[in-house]
């Protein structure tokens, strides 16, 4: 069975995009030659990454783009090449390359690609599928990093979880750490049994 994982920004006051639902202050960091290598590191997987349509087109917006290809091309490269689902009901196609638009219902699509064989499927962004496929039990690891940044409003990850436990919460256990010299700190959680 794949594995879903979320691969998330939030800033140190937990909001994963500003109060203009832009994720841009997550690439204002200071050089760090060791966050460099673990950036290229996680960008090496070959499963598909699922998008909700906000972040498949902030995302389409930049990555297939020369800008991209020069300032990022490592990741750039991996970004346009692997497998793209975008779950939206609004949008009538999807135009990023090796991109599959599902417009049907989300959970039980995921549900369908968790039994297929393959890598692990990765959701960035994305806040509304998190609180969705969380609630159903879905997500298998949460893996978080946490910025140097104050942003004072915008939006969580987790806006509207409603937790499958009696206190209505999303319990979770931590299961790695690291911290990278450019202040920011990397958590991996799974769910709590």
């Amino acid at each position: 069975m794949r594995k879903l994982i979320v691969f998330n920004h939030v800033s140190l006051d937990g909001y994963f995009v500003d109060a203009n639902d832009s994720m841009s202050w997550a690439k204002t960091r200071k050089d760090d030659a060791e966050w460099n290598a673990f950036v290229e590191e996680n960008a090496s997987g070959d499963g598909p990454l699922l998008f909700g349509r906000k972040t498949y087109e902030l995302m389409i917006r930049y990555w297939p783009t020369s800008i991209a290809a020069q300032h990022d091309a490592a990741v750039a490269d991996r970004m346009n090449n692997l497998p793209k689902v975008v779950f939206s009901k609004t949008l009538d196609q999807a135009s990023w390359s090796n991109t599959k638009l599902v417009s049907s219902d989300m959970a039980t699509e995921v549900r369908k690609m968790k039994e297929e064989s393959g890598d692990g499927m990765t959701i960035l962004g994305s806040g509304t599928l998190v609180s969705q496929l969380a609630d159903e039990g879905l997500i298998d690891e949460y893996h978080i990093v946490v910025n140097p940044v104050v942003l004072g409003k915008g939006r969580t990850m987790f806006e509207g979880v409603r937790g499958k436990d009696t206190q209505e919460t999303l319990a979770l256990k931590p299961t790695k750490s690291r911290t990278f010299g450019n202040g920011c700190v990397y958590l991996v959680y799974e769910p709590a049994a």
